[in-house]
């Protein structure tokens, strides 16, 4: 039997359409697995369902750019929408020009864990490798 959603309620993950370009940006296997894990406990912990995880790039940070991430609770006009092995991965298209070619891996380290970019983009980073500055 097919769920009847309101008018008002956001469209299930399976729902949103994918984007017909390839990506250009890639995720480790681990990253993947890593992601749909945050993913699944933001859900959880909302009591709710989340469309994807949103990668982007904002303005500031100690380099002039720094990552984010968060949960994509919608999809905007200007959003690309990949599947990478089950998980969604949303990111805008200004952020996506910054991001173009990188590769988002997961690293552990003895004082902490997170995802980290390596990006062709960046000229440099900062000493935690949250922010970058954009080669000229």
């Amino acid at each position: 039997m097919t769920e009847l959603r309101e008018a008002n309620e956001p469209p299930a993950a399976q729902d949103v359409p994918l984007s017909t370009e390839p990506p250009t940006i890639t995720l480790t296997p681990k990253a993947i697995e890593m992601g749909k894990k945050q993913l699944m406990e933001a859900s959880y912990e909302a009591g709710q369902e989340f469309l994807g995880l949103r990668l982007g790039v904002k303005g500031g940070g100690c380099s002039g750019y720094y990552y984010v991430y968060d949960v994509a609770k919608k999809i905007r006009k200007r959003d690309k929408v990949w599947d990478f092995d089950g998980l969604r991965i949303v990111v805008d298209d200004r952020s996506l020009e910054l991001l173009k070619g990188g590769v988002l891996g997961w690293e552990q380290k003895l004082l902490g864990y997170g995802f980290k970019w390596e990006n062709p983009n960046a000229d440099g980073d900062c000493g935690c490798g949250a922010s970058f500055n954009v080669k000229a």
